[in-house]
């Protein structure tokens, strides 16, 4: 994890949650197109609070501004957006998950090509990113990021087709993994997402005004309307003057957008893939509740991201909700304590345990996951010093027992409880009565599939099956140069 990354976040347990690496914005054709962005990143914040930038161009020039942290406090001050002017900008919010924690790391990327300036917002994660920077280097190129993004920007910059368009396309069609991406230029604003649309993006209109999106919710704070998604592999371009082109430059590949949008990462306000987050999360609860029953007085969710499929869970199993645990609002970030008494302190500045509704009570706490299981501990902890009499755990997704190589923050395999531990183990762990997680197929029945198809999956769930979409050209690298290592100290 990177060290400056607690300075910047808003989950008490920030530590123990999949963390979506991005958040992009972009619009074109828009009087103060920077103001706009800065207003959907507003609403993208929770996709990414390490840091921020937005890329503007005014028809000859281009101006960014980038800075460590969240959106407001940097892009809400009138000197800051008069100095993006333009009707065309996009912008980004940044989780780091390739490349350090620095400035010269943070998008928009910008360069100065052959064909004129080229600014890059990017959701996602290159697997193949290490292997292309070094046949990159060897070739000449100068990079001045660790950041996985600049190697399409190299790409595009070598590539030997002609027009931009197909320079971007030859780029596209060397990299692996999963990527949605806005890029502005002198000539329009071009909008693309992966072949299997692992990461989300959505279109929108505001009247002459396009914009791209990671997710529609962005889209409801500047007042635009949800248009469409882009469809996987397909790349949208618009040109100044408004006039829009779709590109579907690879094979037809069956589509795996990541299931974990719909578990947790987008806001229960968004639409994913044409469907309602908050729908979905109480969908699963009420799946989850179907496969794992248990005699109880309340079902409490863990806030924030537990409440649909707590009211869900409740809905089905008819066991009244309560909030049995109370978040502070005004406690800006986590604070960086030492010790780790003090630190326990610190995360009751934000949750607290609603005793007096508690105390005596059975009680059904529902979470969306479980990754190392410190969020957990704590959190039935608090819940036996409220005077609990019972703590039973609910999981609404299946566990997470693989790392994610498409542009989520999730620690190593080996730090992952579900890798380490059975259910039962897990159970002890965290000291709670009872654990239970949905099943796969339960999470497709409530996204509305009747199950997991075996031979072609409707969604990428490689955190849950291991079942990765794409080749892995990087960390297959990784492990064989481990096991060379080892192999070597065998011999010696």
């Amino acid at each position: 994890m990177d060290p400056l990354a607690p300075m910047f976040t808003t989950n008490p347990f920030d530590d123990d949650k999949l963390r979506e690496e991005c958040g992009i914005f972009g619009v074109i054709q828009a009087e103060t197109a920077s103001a706009i962005v800065a207003l959907g990143l507003h609403a993208l914040q929770h996709r990414g609070q390490e840091a921020a930038g937005i890329t503007s161009w005014d028809g000859h020039d281009f101006h960014t501004h980038r800075a460590m942290g969240h959106v407001a406090g940097n892009f809400d001050r009138d000197e800051v957006i008069r100095g993006l002017p333009g009707n065309s900008a996009c912008g980004h919010v940044r989780y780091s998950t390739t490349g350090e924690t620095s400035l010269r790391n943070v998008q928009p990327l910008y360069a100065e090509l052959n064909s004129g300036g080229f600014a890059i917002a990017h959701n996602g994660n290159i697997s193949n990113a290490m292997k292309l920077r070094r046949e990159l280097i060897r070739r000449g190129s100068i990079f001045q990021s660790t950041s996985d993004t600049e190697v399409i920007i190299h790409l595009v910059a070598t590539s030997t087709y002609r027009t931009l368009l197909d320079k971007f396309i030859d780029a596209l069609k060397q990299i692996e993994g999963a990527y949605s991406l806005i890029v502005t230029t002198p000539e329009g604003m071009i909008a693309c997402r992966d072949p299997l649309g692992i990461r989300p993006l959505v279109m929108g209109q505001l009247g002459e005004s396009t914009m791209f999106a990671s997710e529609t919710v962005a889209f409801d704070v500047v007042g635009a309307e949800h248009v469409r998604s882009i469809e996987p592999g397909e790349l949208v371009i618009v040109t100044h003057d408004g006039q829009i082109r779709s590109h579907r430059p690879f094979g037809e590949v069956h589509p795996r957008p990541c299931i974990f949008e719909h578990v947790y990462f987008s806001r229960p306000d968004s639409i994913v893939d044409g469907s309602s987050v908050y729908s979905v999360r109480k969908a699963i609860g009420a799946q989850l509740a179907v496969e794992n029953p248990v005699d109880a007085d309340l079902v409490i969710p863990v806030p924030d991201s537990g409440v649909p499929a707590a009211i869900g869970y409740a809905q089905q199993s008819g066991i009244p909700f309560e909030l049995g645990i109370i978040r502070s609002h005004y406690i800006g970030r986590t604070f960086i304590q030492p010790g780790d008494k003090v630190r326990h302190l610190g995360v009751k500045l934000k949750h607290n345990a609603n005793r007096a509704l508690i105390s005596g009570k059975r009680v059904v706490l529902i979470d969306d996951s479980i990754v190392r299981g410190t969020t957990s501990l704590k959190i039935v902890q608090m819940m036996r010093e409220a005077g609990a009499k019972e703590v039973h755990m609910r999981i609404a997704s299946p566990p997470t027992k693989h790392s994610c190589f498409y542009g989520v923050d999730t620690p190593e395999r080996t730090k992952l409880l579900a890798h380490r531990l059975d259910v039962g183990g897990m159970q002890d762990f965290i000291h709670a009565d009872s654990l239970s997680f949905i099943s796969i197929d339960g999470l497709y029945k409530a996204l509305g599939e009747a199950k997991r198809a075996d031979i072609r999956p409707q969604y990428c769930d490689a955190c849950f099956t291991g079942d990765y979409p794409t080749t892995l050209t990087d960390q297959d690298d990784v492990v064989v140069q481990n096991q060379l290592e080892l192999l070597a100290e065998r011999v010696v």
